[in-house]
């Protein structure tokens, strides 16, 4: 089975800074797959936030985070980072990770469709207080 955790989350003030962390398990070394983070505000929908392929290690980020956020992966610890800087309020939400399998050749314009991702870890709450 995939397994996922994410964890990090907490209460900071804006400009501040935060580093979300998914540790995962039960992929092997072959295997092709997408480690993405989600939020989720209330009463907002799910927000693809960054997404990250393990093999080629290409990243993906919406566009409302660009230049702030920035994920990695450590394949020695199996677990995919997401450095938060320079947080404004209006990125308080509950974080989630999720993973899916990749395919060979995959469409980078699907990484943000929640929709096809089949392992999802518990959230962590993130807020940003003004």
């Amino acid at each position: 089975d995939v397994q996922l955790q994410a964890s990090g989350g907490g209460l900071v003030q804006a400009g501040g800074s935060l580093r979300l962390s998914c540790a995962f398990s039960g992929f092997t070394e072959d295997d092709y797959y997408a480690i993405a983070w989600f939020r989720q505000a209330p009463g907002k929908e799910r927000e693809g936030v960054s997404c990250i392929w393990s093999r080629d290690h290409s990243t993906f980020y919406t566009d409302s985070v660009e230049g702030r956020f920035t994920i990695s992966t450590d394949n020695t610890k199996n677990t995919v980072n997401l450095q938060m800087d320079s947080l404004k309020p209006e990125d308080s939400a509950v974080y989630y990770c999720a993973a899916r399998m990749l395919e060979r050749f995959p469409r980078r314009s699907r990484w943000r469709m929640d929709s096809t991702y089949d392992y999802w870890g518990q959230g962590t709450q993130v807020t940003v207080s003004s």
